[in-house]
């Protein structure tokens, strides 16, 4: 997908139908959010999750963890290994590519126990994705936990994981595609298609009101082109990491550009079981060391 310099209103972009799934989502996933402290600040800053804070897929490293739990079989996480493959690469606007993405999201929840995917979820993040962490970004997040500023998450992957993460690194929350369910149990439907390109510009946009934030004191940060719609609402966007795509619009537009694809991994220095403020604090002073030790910062 590939957007012009002057997106960022999704008003602007796509057919009527596509947009009122956009906002659904994006409204479905603000709403699904609390926040027990909220700081005075009216400034917030929004990251991306893969590639971003994580090196690779947040959703593939769960599924490559539920497959090692028998949480369901390799046919089941084959097939929907290549759906997603398919709508994450095209970027796809239509509302077939979307319906099938859905699909697949749902394929390995449905009838499922939404209190056994959080419980499993945790476990996967200690023991599979704390080593995947970026100790730059996470130092990005950690400077406006500083500042006073809430710090979200907001990612495609699914709203149970997103918190998890969040939780894990002390973040205020997260926004991320939300699956209904009812009696605890998944329903096999989502709140509008995944929480991609445009609707999360829509989920931030919705999270603004509820928390009064002012997005032009806002800061979003992202490391592809399907997130230049998020980007272009704050008043301060950055490219992490960026795909090629994204580096040129940036550049184009006067971006802050940060790559953190060189520093080390931080798995050996954070206990997989930190959690919450300790967590992103471990892993922020364990990047700044090493990067101290390597002279790259």
């Amino acid at each position: 997908m590939s957007y012009p310099a002057d997106v960022g209103a999704p008003e602007t972009t796509g057919t009527p139908d596509v947009l009122t799934s956009y906002r659904r989502a994006g409204q479905a996933s603000a709403s699904a959010v609390t926040v027990s402290e909220r700081p005075e600040s009216n400034a917030a800053a929004f990251f991306d999750v893969d590639n971003t804070i994580m090196r690779g897929s947040s959703l593939f490293h769960l599924a490559v963890g539920l497959a090692k739990r028998k949480y369901f079989n390799i046919t089941e996480i084959s097939g929907f290994a290549r759906k997603q493959l398919k709508f994450v690469l095209s970027g796809s606007e239509d509302l077939e590519d979307m319906a099938s993405a859905t699909e697949a999201a749902l394929s390995f929840v449905e009838n499922r126990s939404v209190h056994e995917l959080q419980d499993l979820a945790e476990q996967i993040f200690d023991a599979e994705m704390v080593d995947k962490l970026i100790p730059g970004t996470l130092a990005l997040a950690q400077g406006h936990l500083d500042a006073g500023q809430q710090v979200w998450l907001v990612t495609a992957t699914p709203q149970e994981l997103a918190s998890v993460i969040a939780k894990r690194l002390g973040l205020t929350g997260a926004l991320g595609t939300v699956a209904q369910s009812r009696g605890g149990i998944y329903t096999g439907k989502l709140d509008g298609p995944p929480l991609h390109g445009l609707a999360k510009a829509e989920a931030v946009r919705a999270l603004a009101v509820a928390e009064d934030l002012d997005l032009a004191e806002c800061s979003a940060y992202s490391d592809s082109v399907n997130d230049v719609p998020m980007l272009s609402i704050v008043g301060s966007p950055t490219a992490v990491n960026p795909d090629p795509e994204l580096r040129a619009h940036a550049i184009a537009n006067d971006w802050k550009i940060r790559d953190f694809r060189r520093r080390a991994r931080i798995k050996p220095y954070v206990a997989p079981v930190a959690s919450g403020a300790a967590g992103i604090a471990v892993g922020v002073a364990s990047g700044y060391v090493l990067g101290q030790l390597r002279g790259r910062r």
